[in-house]
């Protein structure tokens, strides 16, 4: 029996309009953006540097699991520069330059709510974008995150997507067992998580269509 549902959140109940699933083509514009707004005189070859660097850590093209503190990303991405600002302004010079505009999807709040009329627990379980602080992305989700029973990232549980353990952590926080929970996504990334947890998934479509509409026990593990 489902006793938590899991939402993924970009793509699944929210997304930044116009971002592809992968924003390495942004990391030029977001290194130009530190670059201006702290009058570091960047050569052209210091900032694809840093891009290159930062590509090295997208977990789009490394495949990695576990989660890397933006701090470290980006003190690695720019120790080559003669002059450093503090890390954290440029984690936000970066983000910023890329213009970044969330909207939350019309179905996202009805949805959880009915599902909290069923006596269901609602978690999300999303991993952030790289180098993202978690800090930052929860300001796109600001109507989302109170109605949540919890909210997980990767930077929380300390891995990414496939690796079982982000459905574990919940899990264990909900104290259920992991094949109670019902994940819900929009990539196949998602799909392959609850298979490794051993737990239900619908992908977000067949979630609106099916279990909004009565299939309390509806998913497949």
């Amino acid at each position: 029996m489902v006793k938590a549902v899991v939402f993924d959140l970009g793509g699944t109940l929210m997304e930044y309009k116009g971002m592809p699933l992968n924003w390495e083509e942004y990391y030029y514009q977001g290194i130009q953006n530190v670059d201006r707004c702290n009058d570091l005189n960047l050569s052209d070859e210091e900032i694809r540097e840093a891009v290159r660097v930062l590509k090295t850590y997208n977990p789009r093209n490394s495949g990695r699991q576990e989660e890397i503190a933006p701090e470290i990303i980006f003190r690695d991405a720019t120790a080559g520069w003669k002059t450093r600002p503090e890390i954290g302004k440029i984690v936000e010079d970066f983000f910023s330059g890329m213009s970044l505009e969330a909207q939350v999807f019309d179905h996202a709040e009805q949805t959880i709510r009915k599902c909290k009329e069923d006596g269901l627990l609602v978690a999300c379980l999303t991993d952030l974008p790289n180098g993202m602080p978690d800090a930052l992305f929860r300001k796109a989700i600001p109507t989302l995150e109170p109605l949540l029973d919890l909210y997980v990232s990767s930077q929380i549980c300390g891995v990414r997507k496939p690796n079982k353990a982000g459905p574990e952590y919940i899990a264990r926080a909900f104290e259920i067992d992991v094949s109670e929970i019902l994940f819900v996504g929009d990539e196949k990334k998602d799909e392959d998580t609850a298979q490794n947890a051993g737990c239900k998934f619908e992908y977000i479509g067949e979630f609106l269509e099916s279990r909004l509409r009565g299939g309390r026990d509806a998913g497949r593990a």
